[in-house]
């Protein structure tokens, strides 16, 4: 029943894009050749996704303090690998199975384990009318995208927050809140319904995950010593910024599977066209936030910097995801550049209202997750400004209450937030017993050679 709603939604899409069967056919290509080329782009984009995961890790240990890294990597391996097993056992079909067919009257769809149907193609006759690619191919390219959600939070709560109850929190993301969203637009739910237009996610995922981060940190609160009594901001620098560097360059790689394998099909000449000139957009956002976040920080600060020009290409990114697929390239940059700038004035915003976001996830992920959903109406006649915005409010709304929510419960029952002393020595040694770099650590005290 699960895969015949999706294979149903996909059917539709394919009609809509042109890139179904008959499309394929009208294009000289077997109905096999295109599902075994949709396949692949499905497959490579999804494990170009999951490298992101490597990505938001290193970003994430070059951007903590020496004494929290071995605990951040940690949450991003633990967290990837718990997205992955609850988008199995509820995740997948909540999200898209039956969403449109009156269950959860466009809200919802089917919570149950999910199970892959091929066999219409394993016949002796296949009939490939029934799915453009293997269901395995689709299931594994939707679940990664969760995993990005959660890294979001991971980021912007370190160094203060405990494992167990964040990786309680990451439960709920993947297996409720993110797919009772998700199907909202990408289900067929009532968002779609309305024309609602996010290519690959700046709101479904980024902004989610950005608001499921803000709220982490307002209830959790900054870590200790970031502010004084006075109100004066303590830096507190990260602990290796080439691998921060190394980690963005990997999730902008990461992002070419992301954007580009939304296009969902590359059955076609039209299909081969449109994802490639999804990775030149995809390439010009990220390059745009750069050069205005190094142009930004010169001019605000004097001095350029490298955190934020990190923090630039990802806003970059983010801000294109929602509409990677319809702008001129020029415009792509212009679009990423705005994200760029976006960041720079934004992160220290964030400082003054005293909310502590270790990495800049916030301004990245959900402020720019925003304006590159309101910027798609920009080269998308089919896109409204107000629908764009209503869908928008709507993820926000229920993404921070769920959230809020989550970490509440949380907090009032096994408490969230490592304990003073915990704090102050480092996550690594009271979390793990362990330190990522012992010789240079505490831990180099009790060495002898």
């Amino acid at each position: 029943m699960q895969m015949a709603a999706t294979k149903r939604l996909v059917l539709v899409t394919a009609a809509v894009l042109g890139t179904g069967p008959a499309a394929w056919a009208d294009a000289g290509v077997s109905a096999e050749t295109g599902y075994l080329l949709s396949t692949l782009l499905f497959l490579m984009g999804g494990f170009l996704v999951m490298w992101m995961a490597a990505g938001f890790t290193m970003l994430e240990a070059g951007l903590v303090r020496v004494k929290n890294v071995a605990d951040i990597c940690l949450k991003n391996i633990s967290l990837y690998s718990l997205s992955c097993i609850m988008f199995l056992i509820i995740g997948y079909n909540l999200m898209y199975s039956g969403v449109g067919e009156g269950f959860g009257a466009g809200l919802v769809g089917l919570p149950s384990l999910w199970g892959g149907d091929d066999s219409a193609v394993l016949n002796d006759t296949p009939d490939f009318s029934a799915a453009p690619y293997a269901a395995g191919s689709d299931f594994f390219f939707q679940m990664v995208f969760v995993a990005t959600t959660a890294s979001i939070v991971s980021g912007t709560v370190a160094e203060r927050v405990r494992l167990f109850p964040f990786l309680v929190f990451v439960a709920v993301l993947a297996g409720l809140i993110y797919p009772v969203e998700g199907a909202w637009h990408w289900g067929g739910g009532w968002l779609a319904g309305m024309g609602f237009a996010d290519f690959a996610g700046s709101t479904v995922v980024h902004a989610a995950g950005g608001w499921a981060a803000l709220t982490g940190a307002l209830i959790l609160g900054p870590r200790r010593g970031r502010y004084t009594p006075a109100g004066q901001i303590r830096p507190m620098p990260g602990s290796n910024l080439p691998m921060a560097t190394l980690g963005t360059f990997i999730l902008w790689v990461g992002w070419f599977g992301f954007n580009g394998a939304s296009q969902l099909a590359f059955a076609s000449a039209g299909d081969a066209v449109a994802v490639s000139n999804i990775f030149v957009n995809t390439n010009m956002a990220a390059s745009g936030g750069v050069i205005a976040a190094m142009a930004a920080t010169k001019l605000i600060y004097r001095k350029t910097d490298l955190s934020m020009v990190c923090n630039g290409a990802l806003a970059g990114l983010v801000s294109i995801t929602a509409g990677p697929d319809t702008p001129a390239p020029i415009i792509a940059m212009l679009i990423g550049a705005v994200g760029g700038v976006i960041v720079v004035l934004t992160v220290p915003l964030l400082d003054r209202l005293k909310i502590d976001d270790v990495v800049g996830a916030i301004p990245v992920h959900l402020l720019c997750g925003i304006w590159g959903t309101l910027a798609v109406p920009l080269t998308n006649d089919d896109a409204s400004f107000t629908i764009q915005l209503a869908g928008v409010a709507a993820v926000g709304a229920f993404v921070g209450v769920t959230s809020a929510v989550t970490w509440l419960i949380l907090k009032m029952t096994v408490g969230i937030r490592l304990h003073q002393e915990d704090e102050a020595s480092g996550a690594d040694l009271a979390e793990l017993g362990l330190e990522a770099y012992p010789e240079f650590g505490s831990g180099s005290q009790k060495l002898r050679y």
